[in-house]
Order: structure tokens, then C-alpha cells, then sequence
């Protein structure tokens, strides 16, 4: 695929997205599905909370554009296609339906606030219905001793485990107007470049959609939002953006490959390990939320709102880029930059405090990603 189609992808997902957020804006207000303001929350009027709806249309629209330009126009030739090819189309059709279906999970969650373990199970079989369409991680290379680590019978369990992470990282993140779309718009930028350099067109074309998506709700999302993204939202990018991973790297056997969309989106999973160790030493439950992430050690420190999800923002790219120039480094040079990268983030997360108790009262812990945005 040439630059053109990519931006003209990304086009489509960016009006969808526009045309669609102020329609679901009003049918939140119609039937109440409103995040409201009170003592804890930093809005002052009621917010829709599924502009996650939205964000999933947009990146469906660019799909099926992509799929009709293929069976009616003739989009494949010496590039290959992503849909014409029975293989590959079953494949992909069924890694859409998981993306679906994580979706929907997060948009029953915000309608009607399920239990943490009913969404995890959701999220499952989400991650299920991935790997039964052949999207698995069946080896990793093997930094130490070259070569590779075959998973065998482990390959579907791990797979399940990658995207049920990536999708919680990102909802985790999600605390201040436009972070996890700004973020998410960060990663699959840098993913769509690796996949077009790789000649991945599905992994090129969910990527493409999905920075579409993001560019067209940021412009009602970002700091002061009209719309919250929603745990539909935000498990719908983190969902994808694993799925755009792991696409980008099927069939490539360098031992850094894995580690590269891992160090891409680096902030977010070191924001959530924090977390987890936070609430593993004040003894609480993993998803009871406080307000101990990076955002809010930023806003401690004096930042802005906007100050702070522009220090994440650069903090992002700077990741993203090292992991680029690690994906083309030299062979000796890999591991070591990538460590390197860690490193500069593990100082700078034990900088802001992140690994610190949370300590707090129930009335100062951050409500859920859905009702902050």
C-alpha cells in the first residue's frame, strides 16, 4: 500500500469518528448515560461516558472501506491484499469479531457497571476468539543463546494473557481528558510505520484506523472534554494496539521482535505494574483504583491538566522512537538500548513516587477510566 491509501484509511476513521461523537454525545444525554459531577471528580457538568462507541465505529469504517475497495475495486495487486485472500480474510475476519467483542464488553460494563471478574472473563474470550483465528505467539527468540523458544501447548495461554494485558494497560492510563487517546494515537503511529517497512497489511490497515479513530475523538476529548471514551473505549485501543503487535511481528524471528510494540507502549505498562505493586503492598484488590498513577504525581508536582498529558505525550514519543531505532539497530546494540529505554522510565517513574504506597482515603481514590476520560 502506498502513503496515499494509508492517509486516505486514516481519513475515513477521522470523519467517522467526528460525525459520529457528537451523535452519541446526544443519545448519552437522551437516556442518561451520563458520568455526573460530584466531590471526587474534577468535571462540573454531567459527561457522556461511551464515546468508546464512536472510536469502535470509526475504526470499523475504515475496515470495511478497506474490504469494499478490495472486492469491488480491485485494492490488491503485487502488495497483496488483506481481504481477497481467503486466508488471510478468515483470519482477519475473525480477529475483527474479537475486537468486537471486547468492545462490547467495555460498553456493557459502562452501561450497566458489571463486575470486574465478569469483564476479565469478557476480555478472554475476546482474546480467545484471536487465537482461534491463527494470531498466536508460537516463539520468541531467544536473546541470550540466539535462536528460538518454542511455546508449543503454551502459545494460545500466553497469546490470551498479551492482549488481556494490553487491553487493561490502557484502560489503567486512562485518568485525564484525551491520555489514552493521545497515547494510543502514539503507538499505533509508530506500529503502522514498522508495518508498512514489514509489509504487514493487516497489521498497517488496523493501525491506520485506529490513528484515525484517535485523531478524530481527541478533537472532542482533549482537556476540557465534551465526551469520556468509556471502558468501551479504552479496552477497545489497548485490545487493538496488541492485536496491531502482534500482527506486525508474525513470522519475524529476531529476538528483539516481541520486545519492540512492548517498549512502544512502555509508559502505560510501567504505570500499570506500579499499580499492581502498589496495591499488593497496601493489600487492596488489583482493579480498586487509587490515585497513585503517573498522571496524578504529575498534577502533585504543580503541572497543569494539559501540562501533564503533554509531559506523557513526549514521554511516549521518546519511547516509540528509541523502540524504532532499536528494531534497526545493530545486533549488539539492541538489548542494550532497550534496557536502556527501561531504565530511563523506571527513574523517572521512582522520580514522580509511582512505586510508593498509595495512601488515601475511599473519598480521594480516582474513580473508574469511564468516568474520567
Amino acid at each position: 500500500m502506498s502513503i496515499r491509501h494509508y492517509l486516505g484509511l486514516i481519513a475515513v476513521a477521522v470523519v467517522v469518528t467526528q460525525v459520529v461523537t457528537p451523535i452519541v454525545r446526544w443519545l448519552s444525554m437522551r437516556f442518561g448515560l451520563m458520568d455526573r459531577p460530584n466531590a471526587r471528580k474534577v468535571h462540573k457538568a454531567p459527561i457522556s461516558r461511551i464515546g468508546g462507541v464512536a472510536i469502535y465505529l470509526g475504526i470499523a469504517a475504515a475496515v470495511v472501506v478497506q474490504a469494499i475497495g478490495e472486492f469491488k475495486f480491485g485494492w490488491s495487486g503485487s502488495w497483496g491484499s488483506v481481504f481477497t485472500e481467503t486466508s488471510v480474510s478468515l483470519k482477519m475476519g475473525v480477529v475483527f469479531a474479537g475486537i468486537t467483542c471486547v468492545f462490547l464488553v467495555g460498553l456493557v460494563d459502562d452501561i450497566f457497571d458489571i463486575q470486574p471478574l465478569a469483564k476479565l472473563v469478557g476480555q478472554i474470550i475476546a482474546a480467545g476468539l484471536v487465537t482461534a483465528g491463527g494470531l498466536n505467539i508460537e516463539f520468541v527468540g531467544n536473546p541470550v543463546g540466539g535462536g528460538l523458544l518454542m511455546l508449543g501447548l503454551l502459545s494460545v495461554p500466553v497469546t490470551i494473557l498479551y492482549l488481556v494485558g494490553f487491553a487493561n494497560v490502557i484502560n489503567l492510563i486512562d485518568g485525564l481528558d484525551g491520555l489514552a487517546a493521545g497515547i494510543s494515537l502514539i503507538a499505533a503511529t509508530s506500529l503502522l510505520v514498522l508495518a508498512a517497512q514489514g509489509n504487514r497489511l493487516d497489521a498497517a490497515l488496523l493501525a491506520a484506523a485506529l490513528i484515525g479513530a484517535c485523531m478524530g475523538f481527541l478533537r472532542h476529548n482533549f482537556h476540557p472534554a465534551s465526551i469520556f471514551m468509556g471502558d468501551s473505549g479504552a479496552m477497545l485501543l489497548g485490545f487493538t494496539l496488541g492485536v496491531v503487535s502482534l500482527l506486525g511481528v508474525m513470522k519475524t524471528t529476531a529476538a528483539i521482535a516481541l520486545a519492540v510494540p512492548l517498549l512502544i507502549v512502555g509508559l502505560p505498562i510501567f504505570d500499570t505494574a506500579a499499580a499492581i505493586i502498589r496495591r499488593l503492598r497496601h493489600k487492596r484488590p488489583f482493579h480498586e483504583a487509587d490515585k497513585g498513577h503517573i498522571h496524578h504525581r504529575l498534577l502533585g508536582r504543580g503541572f497543569g491538566h494539559r501540562e501533564t498529558v503533554l509531559i506523557i505525550y513526549l514521554w511516549s514519543v521518546i519511547l516509540a522512537f528509541g523502540a524504532y531505532t532499536v528494531r534497526y539497530a545493530p545486533g549488539p546494540i539492541k538489548l542494550g538500548a532497550f534496557i536502556a529505554l527501561f531504565a530511563i522510565t523506571a527513574v523517572m517513574a521512582y522520580w514522580l513516587g509511582l512505586y510508593e504506597f498509595a495512601h488515601g482515603t475511599e473519598g480521594d481514590r480516582r474513580p473508574s477510566s469511564r468516568r474520567q476520560g
